[in-house]
């Protein structure tokens, strides 16, 4: 069976609770002829809105999967102003975002925090979207594949063979994120490309299932292109996952 897309909204820091269940049942709505067996679709809303979020997918029977952003690497204990993977696994997380590039640039993240932080996530029984991604300098001197390489093998190296096989990877290069600017799907290709044959080397057998996302100013119009590229699984989404027609028109790339 080959792998199966996945679609992430990454809602950020944005939406309160009221709003964040207003995006969520307009999107249900939309996507109300969907087929979440042929397409996932993960939303990932800030934490103050994961419990309102979690209650109307039960309530209201929707397929979606929740997420989270982020979260701490230990259970628990004095860590002021974090979330554990415990108290998300408490709230019915499927999927936690860990390393996006701007956990790793505004906050000084660096790959070990990411590999301690997705190891946690498999140990409660979540899946990890482990981020990567290049610089506008790193690719315009000709790096981006090393930087890319160095946060793949640095950031899984903590995982188990099985984890390995079940990890999701978002590229996403830090200059396309939130500027209008992507990829184009054969520079998309060729690094999703790459990642794989990183994975490859890492554990043979997790190649060929890991999903691997793009996430870069994914939108409507770009999508199906993007998605086209026998490498990429799926997207991570921002800006583009706040209006739910929208959102919609890109897990729905298919039907377009």
């Amino acid at each position: 069976m080959g792998r199966i897309p996945l679609i992430s909204g990454n809602w950020k820091m944005n939406l309160n609770h009221f709003e964040a269940i207003q995006l969520l049942q307009k999107l249900s709505y939309e996507l109300r002829s969907h087929n979440f067996d042929l397409v996932e679709v993960s939303v990932h809303p800030p934490f103050t809105n994961i419990r309102s979020i979690q209650t109307v997918i039960d309530a209201d029977r929707m397929l979606f999967k929740l997420g989270a952003q982020n979260c701490h690497f230990e259970p628990s204990g004095a860590f002021t102003g974090e979330v554990s993977p415990a108290m998300l696994k408490k709230l019915d997380v499927d999927f936690v975002i860990v390393g996006h590039s701007e956990r790793r640039g505004l906050f000084g993240e660096a790959n070990e925090m990411v590999a301690a932080k997705a190891s946690a996530v498999f140990s409660h029984g979540m899946v990890p979207i482990v981020c990567v991604g290049e610089s506008l300098e790193e690719r315009e001197n000709g790096q981006a594949e090393v930087v890319v390489e160095a946060q793949i093998r640095e950031s899984l190296a903590g995982l188990k063979r099985d984890e390995m096989s079940n990890v999701v990877v978002a590229y996403e290069p830090i200059w396309a994120i939130g500027t209008g600017a992507t990829a184009s799907p054969s520079d998309a290709q060729e690094m999703c490309s790459h990642i794989r044959s990183t994975l490859a080397s890492m554990h043979a057998p997790a190649a060929e299932k890991v999903r691997i996302q793009y996430g870069g100013s994914v939108n409507a119009s770009n999508v199906n292109e993007l998605m086209s590229m026998p490498d990429v699984d799926g997207a991570l989404v921002g800006g583009a996952s706040l209006e739910a027609a929208s959102f919609a028109r890109i897990v729905g790339y298919e039907d377009a």
